[in-house]
C-alpha cells in the first residue's frame, strides 16, 4: 500500500494527543500527591526501614489531618489489636462508629472491629453489646461465632446451644459434636445439684447431637452408678469400646471399681486385659498392673509387666515392672539398695513427664480436660498422656 500526503499530517497528530494525554496524567498525579499528607510518605519510609513503632506515629499524623482516610483507620485499629495495644484500637474504632457523616456499611465494620477489640480485653459484657447489635447483617456469622465464644468462656451453656442452631441455619459448619459438650456440662451441673432427672433429659439431647459422645456415655455411666445401678453403668460406660475406643483409659478405673463392687474382679482384669491387646496404653497397662497385683500377686503382675515391656515399651512399663520385682525382693530375700534406687529413679522420670496434651496448641496438663483450657477447643486433647513431645 503506498503513503498518501495526508497520512503524514495525521502522525504528527497522534504524538500531539499522545503528549497531551501524558502531560493531563501527569499534572493528575501531582495534584494527588501534593493532596496526600507529607506524614503518609514520612510512614511509608518508616515501614521500609523496619521502624513500625514510627511508622504508627505518622499514619496516626496522617488519621489527624484527613479523617476521610477510612482504610488507614481500620488498618491502624487492626494493627494496634494485634499488638495488643487494646485502648488505641478501641478510640479508632469508637471514634468511627461516632461519626455522624459515615456510612452504614463502614459503620458496621467499625462496631465488629471495636467489639473484637473489647472481646481481646476481655470486656466480655461490651464485647457482647456490640455483637448482639450485629445479628443480622453482613456481620451476622462472624457476630454470632464471637457471641458463641463468649458464651462458653462465660459457661451459659443453654444460650450457647441456641447461638450453635443460629450459625447452623447461616449455612455454617454442624456444630453437633460441640453443641453434644454444652448437653453434657447442662448434665454435668445437674448431676452436682442431686437432679438426676434432668441430667437424663440433657444427656438424651446430647446423644442426639451425637450419638458417639464418649462423654455422654461415661456421664451416663456415672450417673447409673451415683444412683446405685452398677450394671448399667458398665453397658453405659462400655458403649465407648466401639464408639471410641481412644478414651478407654479415661473408663477404665471406673470399670474396675464398679466390677469390684458387683465381686466380679477376675472379669474386670480380662475386659481390661482384652483392651491392651487390641491396643498399646501404658496408662491402661497400669490399671491392670494395680488390679492384678492388688488380686493376683506381685508375681503375676511382674510377668504382665514384663510381657508388655517387650511389647510395647514405655517407662511406665518399666516403672511397674521394677515396682513388682523390689517388692519380691523385699519379700524373699530382703529389698537390695540398688534396685530400689533403680526403681525410685524411674518413677520420679515418669511423673515428671507423664502429661496429657493438646493436638491443637500443644497445651500441657497434669490432669485430662474436654475443652482445651488454652484454645478451647473440644476433645482436643489426647486421653493418654504422653511420655515424650
Amino acid at each position: 500500500m503506498e503513503l498518501e500526503a495526508w497520512h503524514l499530517l495525521v502522525i504528527p497528530l497522534f504524538f500531539a494527543f499522545g503528549w497531551m494525554a501524558a502531560r493531563v496524567d501527569i499534572r493528575h498525579v501531582m495534584q494527588e500527591s501534593r493532596a496526600v499528607p507529607r506524614s503518609y510518605f514520612k510512614g511509608l519510609n518508616y515501614l521500609l526501614n523496619e521502624q513500625p513503632d514510627q511508622a504508627i506515629e505518622a499514619f496516626l499524623e496522617v488519621t489527624r489531618l484527613d479523617p476521610d482516610t477510612l482504610e488507614l483507620h481500620f488498618a491502624l485499629g487492626a494493627l494496634f489489636r494485634r499488638r495488643g495495644e487494646l485502648d488505641r484500637a478501641i478510640r479508632i474504632h469508637q471514634s468511627l462508629v461516632d461519626r455522624a457523616d459515615l456510612p452504614q456499611e463502614q459503620r458496621m465494620k467499625a462496631l465488629y472491629g471495636l467489639g473484637e477489640d473489647f472481646l481481646k480485653a476481655g470486656l466480655l459484657d461490651r464485647a457482647e453489646d456490640v455483637f448482639r447489635r450485629l445479628e443480622t447483617g453482613v456481620h451476622a456469622r462472624e457476630a454470632l461465632r464471637n457471641l458463641l465464644q463468649i458464651q462458653v468462656l462465660t459457661k451459659d451453656w443453654q444460650q450457647a446451644v441456641v447461638t450453635a442452631r443460629r450459625l447452623e441455619k447461616l449455612g455454617c459448619l454442624s456444630q453437633n459434636a460441640n453443641t453434644a459438650h454444652y448437653y453434657c456440662e447442662l448434665a454435668a451441673a445437674a448431676m452436682l445439684r442431686g437432679d438426676g432427672e434432668g441430667a437424663r433429659a440433657h444427656l438424651e439431647l446430647a446423644f442426639k447431637e451425637n450419638r458417639r459422645s464418649a462423654r455422654a456415655c461415661l456421664l451416663l455411666g456415672d450417673l447409673e452408678a451415683q444412683e446405685g445401678r452398677d450394671e448399667s453403668a458398665i453397658a453405659a460406660w462400655r458403649r465407648i469400646e466401639d464408639n471410641n475406643p481412644t478414651f478407654l483409659p479415661i473408663i477404665a478405673e471406673r470399670l474396675i471399681q464398679a466390677h469390684a463392687r458387683l465381686g466380679r474382679h477376675e472379669q474386670a482384669v480380662r475386659l481390661l486385659q482384652g483392651y491392651l491387646d487390641q491396643r498399646a496404653s501404658p496408662d491402661l497397662l497400669h490399671l491392670l498392673f494395680q488390679t492384678v497385683a492388688e488380686r493376683q500377686g506381685w508375681t503375676v503382675a511382674r510377668e504382665l509387666a514384663g510381657a508388655e515391656m517387650k511389647r510395647n515399651p514405655s517407662l511406665r512399663a518399666l516403672d511397674d515392672y521394677l515396682q513388682a520385682s523390689n517388692a519380691l525382693q523385699a519379700s524373699s530375700e530382703g529389698e537390695r539398695v540398688e534396685s530400689r534406687l533403680a526403681q525410685d529413679l524411674v518413677h520420679r522420670q515418669v511423673s515428671q513427664i507423664a502429661y496429657y496434651r493438646c493436638g491443637e496448641c500443644g497445651f500441657k496438663a497434669r490432669q485430662f480436660f474436654w475443652q482445651c483450657p488454652a484454645c478451647a477447643r473440644w476433645e482436643s486433647i489426647s486421653p493418654e498422656r504422653m511420655e515424650h513431645e
